[in-house]
Parts: structure tokens; C-alpha cells; sequence
């Protein structure tokens, strides 16, 4: 079983992420940001993981270091569950269409973090309590602590919730292509012999 438990403590958030990558699309998602655990409960369905997410942060601040945070852990236990990462196809991309908007996410589990994030979201928004500004933040740190190249890009779209939600959706179908076996690849997908 490709699975791992990560806590991780700060003097400003307590994380907590359990991840089974074979799994049904299961969670249990509490960040205390209402917005934030939807679009992570939408990410995990689609990725068909089971995770559960418990979250306590400075939300008397703002909603920043606990999303953030979310982030790295969620890597982290990306990271550890891949293992050394044989017979897995490496890329995956998908496309997802939310209304108006539509979403492309690309990504290489190469063990090499890089991200390109490309939305027309108003940041100067907030949904419930969660800034939209974050969504690159989240993205940004899930892709450093897992060693990602992640392309997140809006292609067109004018509701904020739309685009964003999109985004986790593709994120998430992404993922789960990336992480799938394929019979034929022998140890892993690089020339390397390492990712």
C-alpha cells in the first residue's frame, strides 16, 4: 500500500494529513476555511485517494500559513507515499471544464519542484473566509514539498469559484493519472534510473 501519515507542527498551524494513494476517493477535510475544504474534498475524489486533512491554524490572522501549510504537508505525504516511484506513468494532465471557466493542470512527478500558475482570478476576492490569492500559495507549496513540475492554468473563465474549483478538480484527475501503473515501464520512467 502506497500510504503515509504526516504531522507537522508550527507556532502557527497544526497538520495533520493521512494519504492512501490506491484508494476510492474517501476524505475527511477540516482547515477551519469552509472554501478551502471544499475544493480539498473535490481534489480528493477526483484523484481517487483517500486523505484526511485536519488543519488548526492562526485564523485569527489570516487564512495564509494554514493553507500554506496544508500544502507542505499535503507534499510531504505525497512524497513518502510515492516511494521510489517504479512503475508509475510519471505525467499526467488533465483538462476540466467548471461552467464558463476552463482548467488545465499538467504535471511530472520528476522530483524536480517547479510551478507555473497561470489564472485570471481576481485576488482581491475572498470567498467565505478564504482568499483566492491562496490558491497559488497552495499549489506552489504542494508542488516544492513533493518535487512536482506543476502547470496550473486557466484558459478562460470569470467566476472565481468556477476557475478555482476547476483547478482542484484537474489537479487532482491529474494526479491520479500520474500516480497510475503501467505494466510496461520497468523500474522508472527516466533514463536516470531515478526520479
Amino acid at each position: 500500500m502506497r500510504k503515509s501519515d504526516i504531522k507537522r507542527k508550527t507556532g502557527e498551524t497544526d497538520i495533520e494529513v493521512s494519504l492512501t494513494i490506491d484508494g476510492e476517493g474517501k476524505y475527511e477535510v477540516d482547515t477551519e476555511i469552509g472554501f478551502f475544504d471544499h475544493m480539498l474534498t473535490l481534489m480528493c475524489r477526483h484523484s481517487l485517494m483517500d486523505m484526511k486533512i485536519k488543519a488548526k491554524g492562526d485564523l485569527y490572522i489570516d487564512g495564509h500559513h494554514t493553507v500554506e501549510d496544508v500544502g507542505i504537508t499535503l507534499g510531504m505525504a505525497l512524497k513518502e507515499a510515492l516511494g521510489d516511484k517504479s512503475g508509475i506513468k510519471r505525467y499526467g494532465t488533465s483538462y476540466v471544464p467548471m461552467d464558463e471557466a476552463l482548467a488545465l493542470v499538467s504535471l511530472d512527478l520528476s522530483g524536480r519542484d517547479y510551478l507555473v500558475f497561470d489564472a485570471p482570478i481576481d485576488t482581491s476576492k475572498t470567498l467565505g473566509n478564504f482568499d483566492v490569492e491562496l490558491t497559488e500559495e497552495f499549489f506552489r507549496a504542494v508542488a516544492t514539498n513533493c518535487g512536482i513540475t506543476l502547470h496550473c492554468k486557466v484558459l478562460y473563465g470569470k467566476n472565481n469559484h468556477h476557475m478555482i474549483e476547476a483547478l482542484f478538480k484537474a489537479f487532482g484527475r491529474a494526479l491520479r493519472e500520474a500516480t497510475s501503473y503501467d505494466e510496461k515501464i520497468k523500474g522508472v520512467m527516466s533514463t536516470k534510473g531515478v526520479l
